[in-house]
């Protein structure tokens, strides 16, 4: 800035200059000087400002991770032998009993207290009283209740006179037979209960059954027979055995 100040101060004097007498140097060989001094001052180049170095910033990546969700395959377990049915009731027929020991796939809820699981028998319905849930179940549907069983639940069988028979023997065995009258139209089958304990299926129409046993001298043991539908089931009267 200050180069082009002193040119053009030049210029100054150059432009008085002419109107000063000059011995040999004709006016517009000054006026053409001049000319060419003011170009040549437009021409001049600027010295570049110095340059200061660009900041990069570098922007941290940052990866979010995206937390899947851990599903876990919702199970049920049951503390006692339960049993598992068709729907949500003892009017259901039974279709599977859960063990202790085992854990089934819940495959849907009904509300207020029923899980609908998968068994080694088919689906079934069993109440959440007995059941211990674990799982994810977020994804669990809930279902509706097919259809209450018309009728009712199947007469009961009876023990005719001497519709049981034993024969103890040895260091504590039993024969046990017993026999019994098949009163039901509508049953889906029969069950052998002894001391409280299911200990055999029979299909629709059986009237026998027979087993050996552990049982001691004086020691007793009682047997019934229930006959069970899909609407429930009805037992007989009990057949108590004492070996002598």
């Amino acid at each position: 800035m200050k180069k082009i100040v002193g040119i053009l101060f030049m210029i100054g004097i150059f432009m008085s200059s002419c109107n000063m007498p000059a011995a040999g140097v004709p006016d517009t060989q000054i006026a053409t000087a001049a000319a060419l001094t003011v170009q040549a001052a437009i021409n001049v180049t600027p010295l570049a400002s110095p340059t200061t170095g660009s900041a990069q910033v570098n922007t941290a990546t940052q990866t979010t991770e995206s937390s899947t969700p851990t599903y876990s395959q919702p199970m049920a377990s049951v503390g006692e032998v339960t049993n598992c049915r068709t729907g949500p009731g003892t009017n259901y027929e039974r279709v599977a009993q859960i063990f202790p020991a085992d854990q089934v796939k819940i495959i849907g809820f009904y509300s207020p207290n029923y899980w609908i699981v998968s068994t080694k028998d088919g689906e079934c319905w069993l109440s959440g009283e007995f059941t211990t849930p674990v799982g994810s179940f977020a994804a669990v549907p809930t279902v509706t209740a097919p259809p209450t069983p018309a009728g009712g639940a199947p007469e009961a069988a009876t023990f005719p006179k001497n519709g049981w028979t034993y024969f103890c023997y040895g260091p504590g065995s039993a024969d046990i037979t017993l026999s019994w009258k098949d009163n039901a139209n509508t049953e889906t089958g029969y069950r052998v209960i002894r001391n409280g304990e299911t200990i055999s299926e029979l299909p629709a129409n059986s009237s026998y059954f027979a087993e050996t046993i552990s049982l001691l001298s004086g020691q007793s043991v009682s047997y019934q027979i229930q006959a069970y539908n899909e609407i429930g089931e009805t037992n007989s009267s009990p057949a108590n055995i004492t070996c002598p």
